[in-house]
């Protein structure tokens, strides 16, 4: 897409070189690289629960709820699970379930919520007090557990969210093929995920070849022997994707990953396309779907569909994991000319935006639409 304004230069710039690159290094929703700091289905470490449960123990957790996650009638998945704070309707704070399924809600900024001198764990009482945890994953259902003053006091463990499958028809986040797949294919499968957390990702995908070869209609297997070939042939995992689609049309997970490989290629009605498909499947969508959305109809020309997608990213991700989302939504409102509202985002940025390159981008970008909206410097 060209722009017309050769002075919005830098503000426009990010598109090509933060965005993209964010869906390359990025990877909420499928298994990170073995070999990176974020190990599967971790919140940062898989410790962490443990460490917070012996903290409360003691006495000392203070400003942390713990919770656990189960699947009804079946396994945990290999991917993360959101975990949603949920205050009126909004979500106000989000978490990921480790591999056994625990998770850890620790004291955060809340959006929009006046600083109490600095006391996280004080805010956090205040404004999470009533609220509901809940998980979300698509295709199931969770029950919700209310956030009481004892959970503050002398319970932070909230106890267990249970998942229980929705009716069919919907789109799911766990494919069904995976209860038909053969004794064998199973085993190989189960042995590709432990060694996926062992940090071997040769075996793991060696054993995901095998479980698709005696179960070729095996979904799960097929997509995540896609997220270990992202790393060193994108085509492969193109085709692992696809075959994992075509195996089972209701299975989301493969669509989100065909969008940001194409969003990586430049290929923006692709981008719609895997996107669009989805959202249809899932219309709750997620952080990282809303924002492949947005960034392809942008690029594709469609502003008003672009600004309404990147608004539902964020909306869903408080905590910005999806860090460019909002710089993209203030580029959307500086094509409408709501320079104001561009200027509004692009400042919000650099409050959770650490120091650094991006950081001084921002900055730039805050200077340049200034110049639009003199009585807002």
């Amino acid at each position: 897409m060209r722009f017309k304004s050769v002075s919005f230069t830098i503000l426009f710039s990010f598109l090509s070189l933060g965005a993209i690159a964010w869906g390359q290094a990025t990877r909420t929703s499928t298994p990170a690289p073995p070999d990176t700091l974020t190990r599967p289905g971790s919140i940062q470490d898989s410790g962490l629960y443990d460490y917070w449960t012996e903290m409360s123990t003691q006495g000392r957790a203070g400003g942390v709820l713990l919770g656990k996650l189960a699947m009804q009638g079946e396994p945990l998945p290999w991917e993360p699970i959101p975990i949603s704070v949920v205050c009126g309707g909004t979500i106000l704070d989000t978490a990921q379930s480790d591999p056994k399924g625990r998770f850890v809600i620790t004291s955060s900024k809340v959006p929009g919520a006046l600083s109490l001198q600095g006391d996280a764990e004080r805010q956090m009482e205040t404004h999470y007090q009533g609220c509901t945890v809940q998980a979300m994953l698509a295709g199931f259902h969770s029950n919700a557990i209310t956030i009481t003053q004892r959970n503050f006091i002398n319970q932070p463990d909230l106890g267990t969210l249970t998942l229980s499958r929705q009716g069919s028809g919907n789109g799911t986040a766990v494919s069904n093929t995976t209860k038909s797949a053969p004794a064998n294919a199973m085993k190989s499968f189960d042995k590709a995920r432990a060694e996926w957390l062992e940090q071997k990702p040769d075996r793991a995908q060696q054993d995901l070849k095998k479980a698709v070869q005696d179960y070729p209609q095996f979904a799960e297997a097929w997509y995540q022997l896609g997220s270990l070939q992202e790393i060193a042939d994108r085509q492969e995992a193109r085709n692992s994707y696809s075959k994992a689609s075509a195996a089972d049309p209701q299975f989301v997970l493969p669509y989100e990953r065909l969008a940001a490989l194409s969003a990586q290629d430049g290929k923006w009605k692709d981008v719609v396309d895997n996107s669009g498909h989805a959202l249809q499947l899932n219309p709750a969508g997620t952080p990282q779907i809303w924002y492949y959305d947005a960034m392809g109809n942008f690029q594709l020309g469609k502003v008003d569909a672009a600004e309404n997608s990147a608004n539902k990213s964020l909306a869903l991700d408080p905590k910005h994991t999806i860090p460019n989302t909002e710089q993209l939504l203030a580029v959307i409102l500086a094509q409408k000319k709501d320079y104001p509202g561009a200027l509004a985002h692009l400042r919000n940025c650099l409050t959770y935006m650490p120091a650094g390159p991006n950081a001084d981008l921002v900055k730039q970008q805050i200077a340049q639409v200034e110049q639009r909206v003199p009585a807002a410097k």
